[in-house]
């Protein structure tokens, strides 16, 4: 298609304004389709500043775009206003360290985990590898810690480990993630099947009893959030400093150390949960739920809160 001079301009002006930028489907922390969360997360994981453009939320750019650069598909990365290419030639590139070099970063470290597996693990991954002496085991290993196996062809160049006489290859960023696991076999109340223990993995988010916490939160230890309404926060609150989520209240938590200890408050536990579990998956590393909420809170620590 034929660029309408104004949409030229337009993306012209964004590529010269700055020198990293990642056209995609949504934005980095919420990407809208799985090749550009695989773009956005590797230029995360290279700590590049980059800026991105949401093409669903402009017609004309998505568009515009592909005709730009003659690239049919999004993503797409441009730098220093030259178009790189989408999500697999961003992968390759970032695996080869040839991203690197062009974003003037060091050298990437391809030093291969430490990892071990379990000879029940082994015997089931040999049985799921079969006779093909060219595959190997692929394992990827997300920003949230999620693991997946694969079978791919031997890359010699790729980032690997020889375990229980298995080859399990990674890209740049799941080598980082899985220094030190422990794969095994489960076979128990949680089901059957793989089950790798990952040290750097957040930790789930903890339980902690209404008079820990407010000792901790008294002790100027923990922050404490109250998740509830303000009708209902009017109604019954805890008498020790704490926070909400209203107005700026969640950006401001958010912007806080990421290893700052939370709490999450609300009437019996179960609304607290949710939302500690959203701080956990944004990279918060010391998050607690106050077990029973406010109504526990109320018996076990302060019976002027009321209950309701």
């Amino acid at each position: 298609m034929s660029l309408d001079p104004a949409l030229r301009s337009r993306i012209e002006s964004l590529l010269q304004s700055n020198r990293v930028v990642l056209f995609m489907k949504g934005q980095p922390g919420m990407p809208q389709c799985g090749f550009s969360a695989k773009a956005s997360g590797l230029l995360a994981d290279l700590d590049v500043e980059f800026a991105h453009v949401n093409v669903l939320a402009d017609q004309e750019i998505r568009e515009g775009i592909k005709a730009y650069g003659n690239w049919p598909t999004i993503p797409q990365l441009y730098v220093d206003g030259e178009l790189v290419g989408g999500s697999d030639i961003v992968e390759q590139m970032a695996g080869s360290g040839e991203l690197s070099q062009l974003l003037g970063l060091p050298p990437p470290d391809r030093t291969p985990p430490q990892v071990t597996v379990t000879e029940a693990a082994a015997e089931k991954l040999r049985g799921a590898l079969g006779d093909a002496d060219d595959a190997a085991l692929v394992l990827t290993i997300d920003a949230k810690f999620q693991p997946r196996f694969q079978i791919a062809p031997r890359n010699d160049t790729a980032i690997a480990v020889d375990a229980a006489g298995l080859r399990i290859q990674f890209d740049l960023a799941s080598a980082r993630r899985a220094n030190g696991i422990t794969i095994d076999w489960v076979d128990d109340f949680r089901g059957q099947g793989l089950a790798i223990d990952n040290p750097n993995a957040p930790k789930p988010v903890q339980a902690i009893p209404p008079a820990e916490a407010d000792r901790q939160v008294r002790a100027g230890e923990l922050v404490l959030v109250d998740v509830r309404p303000p009708e209902e926060r009017a109604h019954a609150a805890v008498a020790v400093a704490h926070r909400s989520l209203d107005g700026d209240g969640r950006a401001d938590l958010e912007a806080l150390p990421k290893d700052t200890r939370l709490a999450f408050l609300c009437h019996v536990g179960e609304r607290s949960a949710r939302v500690a579990e959203e701080f956990r998956a944004s990279g918060f590393t010391q998050v607690f739920n106050v077990e029973g909420g406010i109504e526990r809170w109320s018996a076990e620590v302060d019976s002027s809160v009321p209950r309701y």
